[in-house]
């Protein structure tokens, strides 16, 4: 019989393996975090989003990036040395001058240059408090959060290894440029679907 010792047994990668495919699973400190996979206007979001920023991907473009839709990224967990913190972004970009190929493996341990999190009220805790934090710590750039309730789009970046600073809150339809992209141009209403 086992004990009860006070102490919240902590999940695992076969805890997070165990979830059904409909569902996404992460585990930040040791904590398993089951959400959906998004409504269709979440999924539109990440759409527009990686149609906008799809020029960037060609190999041709000076400072391209490698951008990807919902990676599996594994970080170390601090908590916990040989456990890992296992986030999926909505979206995620790494430089190619720091990461020249695609690995070849499941999921990437070399933390993005630039995540974007597409905010529903269910999931919106859960990437403010928790993801954004380990995003700072694991030294990513820049950060935008969409929030489709909102109709909003924050930018961060990356000021100190841990710490945030708001860039800008962008509400208004219009054509924006925004770092790190800013050699493309696009109008915010498109997140809205407008």
């Amino acid at each position: 019989m086992e004990q009860f010792t006070g102490k919240r047994r902590r999940a695992t990668y076969a805890d997070l393996e165990a979830v059904p495919p409909h569902r996404l699973a992460e585990l930040i400190g040791g904590e398993l975090h089951v959400t959906s996979r998004g409504a269709p206007r979440h999924a539109h979001a990440r759409s527009v989003l990686s149609l906008l920023l799809a020029p960037f991907g060609h190999s041709d473009v000076p400072g391209g990036w490698w951008g990807l839709d919902g990676p599996e990224l594994h970080f170390p967990d601090p908590g916990s040395p040989g456990d890992a913190d296992v986030l999926v972004p909505d979206l995620a970009g790494w430089r190619r001058e720091r990461m020249p190929e695609l690995p070849d493996t499941d999921h990437v341990e070399l933390a993005p240059d630039w995540v974007c999190e597409v905010l529903t009220e269910p999931t919106e805790e859960l990437k403010r408090a928790l993801k954004m934090p380990v995003y700072a710590r694991e030294g990513v750039q820049h950060a935008w959060l969409v929030d489709l309730r909102r109709r909003t789009l924050e930018v961060y970046s990356l000021v100190a290894r841990g710490a945030w600073a708001l860039l800008g809150m962008h509400r208004e339809p219009g054509r924006l440029r925004i770092e790190p992209f800013e050699a493309v141009e696009f109008d915010l209403g498109e997140l809205w679907g407008q």
